[in-house]
């Protein structure tokens, strides 16, 4: 994740080439690159310049791998929400590890960059148009009505899931018009479409509303300390990250506790 943050911003190749040091250009070799452990090892410094790194570096891989962990023993222990089989709970494990690696890389780029990559978003809304496929492949009754069958089922599968896609992006797409670009970049359109597509309705209302819940307390402590004020530029793709991570895993738990608290 965090040597393709580094060459989406330099134009390199992610698919080939060995990692370096950026300071001193060092090719690191396999005991600079364990993951977590060569941080410590190293004292956060480069084993040949002694520059320091980043703590970009060990909290991505931190929260990548715990992240991982916790999505495949989420899936497989919710057999209420995955109703599928073994090997297929595999499969939807490994949908959820490359949505999970997408979100994180436009996390950390939009916090640096202020910008939503084109090369990861549009990879991560084909790859949940696949998902969504899947679940009617795995769990429609399509085969039942031949071909006809197929496409009225693709289309129930993915109807909430793209009222979502289209809503939220419409929603966006127009602050982004009234404003000219300088209330949201154009990149969160993208986003808002993709996590709609991932979530579906409702759970895309609980993404966005914790987004902006989050944004606004977070941007209001920043003006309070005196390092941002009410003209600063504030990425917003890092909060929609984090509302998007938080309605994947517990978006469902959230609208049945909101939903008792009425009846």
């Amino acid at each position: 994740m965090n040597s393709i943050i580094y060459r989406l911003h330099t134009g390199k190749s992610f698919l080939t080439g060995r990692s370096y040091c950026p300071k001193c250009k060092h090719i690191l070799g396999w005991q600079d690159l364990i993951p977590l452990l060569s941080f410590l090892i190293l004292k956060g410094k480069c084993r040949y310049c002694q520059e320091k790194i980043s703590y970009q570096y060990p909290i991505v891989e931190f929260f990548t791998g715990a992240s991982f962990v916790f999505s495949a023993y989420f899936i497989l222990s919710n057999p209420e929400i995955f109703p599928c089989k073994l090997l297929h709970c595999y499969i939807a494990t490994l949908f959820y590890w490359f949505f999970i690696s997408a979100l994180i890389i436009i996390f950390v780029y939009d916090l640096k960059h202020f910008i939503i990559p084109d090369k990861i978003i549009y990879p991560a809304i084909g790859m949940a148009f696949l998902c969504r496929l899947f679940e009617v492949l795995e769990f429609g009754n399509w085969d039942l009505f031949g071909i006809w069958g197929f496409g009225f089922g693709i289309w129930k599968s993915m109807e909430y899931s793209l009222s979502a896609a289209i809503g939220a992006a419409a929603f966006f797409l127009m602050i982004v018009l009234i404003s000219r670009g300088k209330w949201m970049g154009w990149g969160d359109p993208k986003l808002a479409f993709f996590m709609g597509l991932l979530l579906g309705f409702p759970n895309i209302l609980i993404a966005l509303f914790l987004a902006f819940f989050i944004g606004a307390i977070i941007g209001i402590g920043l003006i309070i300390s005196g390092k941002k004020t009410l003209k600063s530029e504030v990425p917003f793709g890092p909060f929609l990250v984090i509302g998007t991570f938080i309605a994947l895993f517990w978006g469902h738990s959230l609208i049945n506790w909101y939903l008792h608290l009425f009846w």
